[in-house]
Parts: structure tokens; sequence; C-alpha cells
């Protein structure tokens, strides 16, 4: 008979796209210089986002990608937030890693996509597509990477990434599974004030986190 449960795992459950904004009383709304995102929702991330108690948030592999040319996994800054129980018996694969990508690494919404990475081998070492390879190979059946990215300003627009940037996850083995809006803004009353990084582009009050989980099928 066939495991109703097992294709229950196996189904995409979409989850419609949310906002987070930080408590009224929160004194770091905004992240801190270089950062996309502010240091609260790295805490909702490793508590309410993958639902564990607030005394016992799970491990995350921070990594900062700054730019995409080759060499670059050696310059990319990693920050791990785990505890000490996460290393009882014995080093496993991060299940959560977040990638903060820095705006001018970001592709451009016309930038193609390779059509047939197995016959594509060298390509896929450099670049995006090479990114979601390896991270995809890092992580366990089923551990979630997270993409924390916001628009920039090309030629006097804002452009957006999130596009392209989720169709080359998929072609990697990724399940897109959520849109998260960041703001940088603190409600106050019944409005919302803007809390700006000094970094960012005008017109932009937030920044975006994709959800992906990583599928091997039998």
């Amino acid at each position: 008979m066939p495991n109703p449960i097992a294709r229950r795992r196996r189904t995409a459950h979409l989850l419609p796209t949310t906002v987070w904004l930080p408590a009224p009383d929160e004194p770091n709304a905004a992240p801190i210089p270089g950062a996309v995102l502010p240091a609260w929702a790295l805490d909702k991330i490793r508590t309410d986002f993958v639902g564990r108690p607030a005394d016992r948030p799970a491990p995350l592999l921070k990594i900062a990608i700054r730019d995409m040319a080759p060499g670059m996994d050696a310059r990319i800054p990693t920050t791990p937030f785990t505890t000490p129980a996460d290393y009882e018996g014995g080093a496993r694969k991060p299940s959560l890693l977040l990638a903060e990508l820095h705006p001018d690494t970001l592709p451009a919404p016309t930038h193609d996509l390779p059509s047939d990475p197995n016959g594509m081998p060298g390509a896929l070492e450099d670049g995006w597509p090479g990114f979601f390879h390896r991270a995809h190979r890092l992580l366990p059946d089923y551990g979630l990477l997270l993409l924390a990215t916001r628009q920039h300003r090309d030629a006097g627009h804002l452009t957006d990434p999130l596009g392209t940037l989720i169709a080359s996850a998929r072609t990697a083995g990724f399940r897109y599974l959520q849109h998260i809006v960041v703001a940088y803004a603190r409600p106050v009353g019944d409005h919302l004030e803007p809390v700006l990084p000094a970094d960012i582009s005008r017109g932009v009050a937030h920044c975006d986190l994709i959800a992906l989980s990583a599928i091997r099928h039998a």
C-alpha cells in the first residue's frame, strides 16, 4: 500500500508570502553595516521559523557572499550560530544554511541559466549555478537554504533578482518554499517608522528572505 505520510512529505506545501517586523521595543531594528538581515530576524529564523523554543534555537551556518569570481569559496566569511549541545553525538551536516547576498553579486534579470546541467560539469563550478549545486551537496535531505538579499539599483532602476535566483536553485535540486519580507521599519502606533541601513539603495525599505528545501529523488 502507498505510504500517505511519505507522500505528504514529498509534496510541496508552498507557504504564503509574509512580512516580518521587529518588536516595537527592539533597539537594533536595522542590520549592522555590511549585513542584510538584522539580528532580530536571525533569532526569529532559529526559533519561530523552524519551530524551536526560544531557549533551544536551531544551529545555523551563516555565510556572506560578496562576489562570484573564481575562488569565491575561499573568500566567503562564515559565522556559525550554535550551542554546545549541537555538537553532542559528533559533527553533522548543517541543516540550516543562510546565505546573505550582497546586491553587487546578484545576477541581472536576463542572466541565462544552464538548460542542461548534466552536460556542463565545468560551468557548474562558477557563478550562481555552481554555488547552488555546492550548497545542495552540503545540506542533508530536506535541509533548508535561506537566501537573504534585497533589490538594487541598476542604471537608475530597481531590479529584483529573486526570479533568477529561484530558477537557478531549482535547477540544482532545491524546492521553493516561502518568500518572507523583512521590513527595515519599526511599528510605532498605527504606522511604521523606517529604520534604514546606510548602504541601502534609495527606494528600498526591506530585504527578502527566500526559503528553499534540498530535495533528492530516489
